[in-house]
């Protein structure tokens, strides 16, 4: 019988349809890889030359206001713009290209510069909910906007440039390649079994309790089965809700809750700002009814065992398929004892 704690196994991922390869085997092999440094950031309330302060100017000298909760702008350095002119190329269906159009913004979750989610309280997280639903639902009204992105990069191991509270919202005129195979995936299953996909997924998880990190009135947060990250985290809303917009007053409140937990448990786990990728999936923006999508958000963390070993996609992963060592199990149970 195979034995998941043991034996070498690929775990399949209903919402990609995808599988990731796991090797518990490997956990006690020695490193002598890449090691990061392990400095903590600290940072200043304020600082004069960060350009998402309050104040402080930014390219071609367009300056901030003196926010005091959340600031949302249009990003200085767009990958997407709204004005692409409608074009295509096509040779043989082989080189392919089409212009892209789209809206991309910065929210500033706080003025003050040292804070991170996990340093926020539950009430300003809570107003960063609120502008990111304002957001999904002014961009979402957008007749050539079909999927938003919202997520946040946390730290210079993940590529973040500043380390101001913040994150991005890209907003696509079609949805991008992950997007693309979860709405495939929850329709395919929605169409089958006419239920939804999460819901049913998390009815399984209650049962046996194992990858369960935290709850509250609203949401779960689990390690997923088919986790690809040491200690990837999905949250997902406990009520059958598509979209942030559907969410009430207290769902809003609880999904704050449940952010500033996860973000706490990764910083007590290595004991450091933790790094970490963190975006939300939710129904598109094209006018249909999407019964099949259940909000959720992903967190990718890069660290490995300690604060100074990080993951890498490498070698097998990018040529073959993602792989991990640390079973969803495992890592599940370090983050639950944190509390």
């Amino acid at each position: 019988m195979l034995d998941l704690i043991k034996h070498p196994h690929r775990r399949y991922n209903p919402l990609t349809s995808e599988w990731v390869l796991v090797s518990p085997q490997r956990t006690d092999r020695p490193w002598q890889g890449q090691v990061e440094e392990t400095t903590p950031e600290i940072q200043p309330e304020y600082d004069p030359a960060c350009y998402l302060c309050p104040g402080n100017p930014r390219a071609g000298g367009v300056r901030n206001p003196a926010y005091r909760s959340t600031f949302v702008f249009d990003n200085d350095f767009a990958a997407l713009q709204p004005d692409t002119l409608a074009g295509q190329t096509d040779e043989g269906g082989l080189i392919r290209a089409e212009a892209e159009r789209g809206v991309c913004r910065v929210v500033c979750f706080t003025p003050r510069h040292d804070l991170t989610i996990a340093r926020m309280s539950v009430d300003e997280i809570a107003g960063v909910v609120d502008t990111w639903v304002a957001q999904y639902q002014e961009l979402g009204a957008l007749s050539f906007i079909n999927w938003i992105q919202i997520f946040e990069n946390r730290g210079a191991l993940m590529g973040a440039s500043n380390p101001h509270p913040h994150c991005q919202i890209w907003s696509n005129q079609n949805l991008p390649n992950e997007a693309m195979k979860e709405s495939l995936s929850q329709a395919t299953y929605y169409t089958g079994h006419q239920s939804c996909l999460l819901c049913d997924y998390l009815a399984l998880e209650r049962k046996s309790g194992e990858r369960l990190v935290s709850e509250n009135g609203g949401f779960y947060a689990l390690v997923p089965f088919w986790a690809v990250w040491p200690f990837e985290v999905i949250v997902i809303s406990k009520q059958h809700v598509r979209g942030m917009d559907d969410l009430s007053k207290s769902d809003r409140v609880a999904l704050a809750d449940i952010l500033k937990r996860i973000a706490t448990l990764y910083d007590k786990l290595f004991q450091v700002p933790f790094p970490y990728t963190m975006g939300f999936h939710q129904r598109p923006t094209d006018g249909e009814a999407h019964p099949e999508w259940h909000l959720h958000a992903h967190f990718y963390p890069p660290l490995l065992r300690s604060a100074t070993i990080r993951k890498f996609m490498v070698g097998y992963e990018l040529l073959g398929m993602p792989q991990r060592d640390i079973t969803a199990e495992s890592a599940a149970q370090r983050l639950r004892e944190l509390g």
